[in-house]
């Protein structure tokens, strides 16, 4: 399974099919889960499913813009840091 399936996806995703989509362990997962952190899920009884549009949105959220993140790098002081 792949990012591009996702969009194509007719049913709620389990653990395991999110996990190897996204490339993260299943324990991640639960520990973001626990946090409140993660992907939005839903919970049936004692599953755990992901809607493929709720995984869309934390990708997409997840993106992060590498000049706005050195912008900020350069104003905190913190460049140097840097290798």
């Amino acid at each position: 399974m792949n990012i591009q399936t996702i969009r194509h996806a007719t049913r709620a995703l389990t653990e395991r099919e999110v996990s190897e989509l996204l490339g993260l362990s299943v324990a991640t997962l639960r520990a973001w889960r626990h946090r409140g952190q993660g992907p939005r899920f839903l919970r049936l009884g004692r599953a755990v499913r992901y809607l493929p549009a709720d995984l869309e949105d934390f990708v997409s959220a997840s993106a992060v813009n590498a000049t706005v993140e050195l912008s900020n790098d350069r104003r905190l002081g913190t460049e140097e840091l840097r290798p």
